[in-house]
């Protein structure tokens, strides 16, 4: 039973009482596992792109970004890289002084090669009166990850992944917030040299961004010949969810105050909604590359824009002769044939009249598209592309997580094992519709695409809700196509010691 504190809580945050009993049923019904139908497959939901039609659909690409359109780079940017650094946390806690393990070793062998090491030495040299290399030949090495990790040095520990410095330049150090705008210079400029860039930050982060960039924005347009618009958003307090404890009641602080955590990133959908753009390209802030490999990933990226507005452009062709009223019955055919060869949408409806198919046919139509890059498997599967029974019927394609699949189900886990790709967080979204009005992406949500994971706060077990995620539930009701990218367009950072591939170095 929710009190008048609880609220005036909820009033504060912007949520509403119905949200939090529709959050409190989930916790009691849980979330329905998904149905798949298949893994998508070559043939059957992913495209593989041939020479010739890679060169039509970069064309399209170029002439679409000489026309007046808004085009966006979003970059979800709000994590700590806290994770990255688990293991040299781990080394500050050994009841040992040397490194030991092979990632210890590792890192502190190649220590010289990362973009951060002059700022080290610095932190190094005010905190202990010495460099790197001075500490480490005295045997100091937990003082020199201590200045790495820790406040009082460089903080890496609790900054933002987008704030540290990834890759090494003769003209100076850059980091993973300074590659996005030089990668956004290369596939998302328009015409007259504007490049829009966008960050969800937290929000005690923020004036940090601004500053890095306010410092680093002039050299980065004289350089590339480019004027770049950067805006910033934190993720909104009414997209937090409640916890509850293992009874499913609300958990409380120890002063009766409820508790809310973040959504996860498909509360980001809320972000992206407010940009007004024509296109937003969606790339994670730790998949960057140095400028010597950035024109092959700039040609993937054109590649996966191009077939967008080759693909909506068509849609908006067929909705607008739809709206005219003057379609003939071959006509409506090759429509549907469009739903199920090119956007790979199934259905079991009969359609006896014309109507029933014209009204199939702009539900189906009428809604954002994403082209999904896809990844072929290189080991172990995990989130990946699929095609899904949808609420109402049909089956589309989807990007799923393993989190959404009925472990006792054993067919499901056999197409979830047999995925042939997987998911790079590699998109190109269009979110307005043919007649030029910007669709409310909240509406294409499906809410029982959610989870619930298990935390703890104050030394007490507590459960929490994840929001379906920004690529999977939240963007369920889009039409969806993937596309086959090669796997060296997708080098993220998950560890500091994944900056020492040859990726990320000056030289491969």
């Amino acid at each position: 039973m929710l009190t008048q504190q609880d609220l005036s809580q909820l009033r504060e945050k912007g949520i509403t009482q119905e949200q939090v009993n529709r959050q409190l049923a989930y916790f009691s019904t849980g979330f329905p596992f998904l149905q798949i139908v298949a893994p998508a497959s070559y043939f059957k939901g992913i495209m593989r792109v041939d020479e010739q039609e890679q060169k039509a659909y970069l064309k399209s690409w170029q002439t679409y970004l000489k026309e007046d359109r808004s085009v966006t780079k979003f970059v979800p940017a709000s994590g700590a890289a806290s994770r990255m650094f688990k293991d040299l946390y781990a080394f500050l806690d050994a009841d040992y002084d040397v490194p030991t393990t092979s990632f210890e070793k590792t890192f502190f062998t190649h220590i010289r090669q990362f973009a951060f090491v002059i700022s080290l030495d610095e932190a190094c040299r005010d905190l202990y009166g010495k460099g790197v290399s001075a500490l480490c030949d005295e045997g100091r090495y937990k003082e020199v990850v201590a200045a790495l990790l820790h406040p009082e040095g460089l903080d890496y520990g609790n900054l933002p992944k987008g704030l540290l410095l990834f890759h090494s330049y003769s003209e100076g150090n850059r980091t993973a917030v300074g590659e996005h705008l030089h990668e956004g210079a290369l596939y998302a400029r328009r015409s007259d040299g504007l490049v829009k860039v966008h960050f969800t930050v937290s929000e005690e982060h923020k004036e940090l961004f601004e500053l890095l960039v306010a410092a680093r924005k002039l050299s980065y347009e004289i350089k590339l010949g480019a004027r770049f618009s950067v805006s910033y958003s934190i993720q909104k307090p009414s997209t937090d969810t409640l916890a509850v404890d293992l009874e499913n009641e609300p958990f409380r602080e120890e002063d009766g105050s409820l508790l809310f955590r973040p959504g996860g990133h498909g509360a980001l959908i809320e972000n992206l909604n407010d940009i007004d753009s024509d296109i937003i390209f969606i790339k994670n802030i730790d998949n960057v590359v140095p400028d010597r490999l950035k024109e092959e990933e700039a040609h993937y990226k054109k590649l996966l824009a191009g077939i967008l507005v080759t693909t909506q452009q068509r849609a908006f062709g067929y909705l607008d002769k739809l709206d005219s009223g003057r379609v003939t019955s071959d006509e409506l055919e090759e429509m549907l044939a469009f739903t199920e060869n090119e956007l790979c949408i199934t259905h079991n409806e009969i359609f006896e009249t014309d109507d029933n198919l014209r009204d199939y046919l702009k539900r189906k139509l009428d809604r954002p598209f994403r082209v999904c890059g896809m990844v072929k498997n290189q080991g172990e599967p995990g989130g990946g592309p699929f095609i899904v029974v949808n609420p109402d019927g049909t089956a589309s394609l989807q990007v799923l997580e393993s989190s959404q699949i009925n472990r006792n189900d054993a067919r499901a886990m056999e197409a979830f094992r047999n995925g042939s790709h997987f998911n790079p967080v590699d998109l190109v979204c269009g979110v307005k519709c043919y007649q030029g009005n910007k669709f409310d992406l909240t509406k294409f949500v499906d809410p029982n695409t959610g989870f619930i994971s298990h935390k703890s706060k104050s030394g007490k077990e507590l459960k929490a809700l994840e929001l379906p995620g920004l690529w999977n539930g939240a963007m369920s009701d889009w039409n969806t196509l993937f596309v086959e990218v090669p796997v060296s367009t997708f080098n993220p950072v998950k560890t500091v010691n994944d900056l020492l591939r040859p990726e990320h170095q000056q030289k491969g």
